[in-house]
């Protein structure tokens, strides 16, 4: 991986490399984009402005101003990746809380400061409407200026006349030679605007990287802030496992072992007065052996299933589909095995999800996709179902996302009402060559 890519700035799309009309076209529009957003900026920094200097207690509207230039930044990242192919990282967490009962413009300028990337944001936003469009103008002044030296070609001399006097660039417009040299400078800066215009929104795209771009410093501390909070979510997840086993062995297999010992014992007693009391306590016995197996088994299965750890998740997944009362289509484009603990939380999320579909969801189909791509297991679960899921409300879409986040997976949850529902969920892992096997 070059140093180029490490920064966040891909490698130079083709369209900038050479020369081509519609490159040179399309580039010119997106320039043109580009200076409107340079204006919304400027409203957004007025803005932002005029609420550090309102008077009055508490820091009124500057919280819902610096929003806004956070959305409009948002959408320049989105831009710039889309356009130039430069990824700008977005900020590490969201705007800082408002602080209670500060007072006037210092304090609200000091909330702004406090935090890195609003303070980015705040200055980007205040030097964006000269220095961003200042690149991306570039081009479209190329375009006006060559448009006007065109113009004086036909029509300089007699305007040079009324005007007592007219200047193109470096040339003084004084007879029909001029007129025409002014004219052929205007035609050549017409491809080398075209030329210009897809560099100069790159250019652009990378001034705004090097403009809103969280520190490594910050990086680090909000990773850092992330892997504790995973941790600390881990670990409950795993307390309550065991709490849940241990609740499961004293209610099921360990009451009936304890009832099967004294069922054994009272035959003990009986074995020589009554013998057909002692074969009915075997009887009742052996009954609750097998009882007690089953839900031991069936504690394992919750633990880790055999299927799982014998033949992979593609086949976990499947069995699931089988038994699921909704019917399930299940494909899988998988090049190997993850690692055991990644198999083991998508299986168990799959699980979780699946369950919603059945108890909740209404729907009749579903369908599970698994695949890998780019150092990422993808996993996509469909329902056409009356839709309405939101994470935010239940606790097993909440569940499912902090065990995937203690992989620094994500849960995303698109569920219109009416439906359908889809649920995706990504987790990084390393796995062999790709290889599609389907079922």
């Amino acid at each position: 991986m070059d140093r180029t890519t490490q920064l966040g700035v891909n490698r130079t799309p083709d369209e900038i490399r050479g020369f081509s009309v519609t490159a040179g076209l399309v580039g010119l529009r997106r320039a043109l984009a580009l200076c409107w957003m340079a204006s919304a900026g400027l409203g957004r920094s007025l803005a932002v402005s005029g609420a550090i200097s309102l008077v009055g207690p508490g820091l009124g509207m500057v919280p819902r101003a610096m929003e806004g230039v956070r959305n409009l930044a948002a959408r320049q990242r989105e831009l710039a990746l889309r356009w130039s192919g430069v990824e700008i990282p977005g900020p590490p967490g969201p705007l800082p809380p408002a602080p209670e009962g500060a007072f006037g413009a210092v304090a609200r300028y000091r909330w702004i400061v406090s935090d890195p990337q609003t303070r980015r944001e705040y200055v980007w936003v205040l030097a964006d409407p000269l220095a961003g469009a200042f690149f991306a103008f570039v081009p479209i002044a190329l375009v006006l200026s060559g448009a006007w030296g065109v113009f004086l070609a036909f029509f300089g001399v007699p305007l040079s006349a009324e005007w007592d006097g007219l200047w193109y660039q470096f040339i003084p417009i004084e007879g029909r030679a001029t007129a025409v040299l002014a004219g052929v400078l205007g035609a050549l800066q017409l491809p080398l605007a075209l030329w210009s215009a897809p560099r100069a929104v790159r250019r652009h795209a990378l001034y705004t990287r090097a403009m809103l771009a969280p520190s490594e410093s910050e990086l680090m501390a909000h990773r850092i802030q992330h892997l504790a909070t995973t941790r600390s979510d881990a670990v409950d997840t795993q307390m309550a496992e065991i709490r849940r086993i241990e609740r499961d062995l004293h209610d099921g297999a360990q009451a009936r072992l304890v009832a099967m010992g004294m069922t054994l014992d009272a035959a003990e007693h009986l074995l020589e007065t009554d013998p057909e009391a002692v074969r009915a306590l075997l009887i009742e016995a052996r009954a609750s052996s097998s009882k007690a197996l089953e839900e031991l088994r069936d504690l394992v299965r919750g633990i880790h299933p055999p299927v799982l750890a014998d033949r992979g998740l593609a086949d976990a997944v499947r069995a699931l589909a089988m038994v699921c009362p909704v019917r399930t289509e299940v494909r899988v484009d998988l090049p190997g095995r993850p690692e055991m603990p990644v198999e083991s939380a998508a299986y168990f999320a799959i699980s979780e999800v699946i369950t919603n579909v059945a108890k909740h969801s209404g729907a009749d189909r579903a369908w599970i996709d698994l695949g890998y791509d780019h150092g990422m297991l993808r996993v996509t679960v469909t329902d056409d179902g009356h839709g309405g899921a939101d994470a935010s409300r239940g606790s097993g879409l909440r569940g499912i996302e902090r065990r995937l986040a203690t992989f620094d997976g994500v849960l995303a949850v698109n569920s219109p009402v009416n439906g359908p529902t889809m649920v995706t969920m990504e987790v990084p892992c390393a796995l062999p060559s790709p290889k599609t096997t389907s079922f």
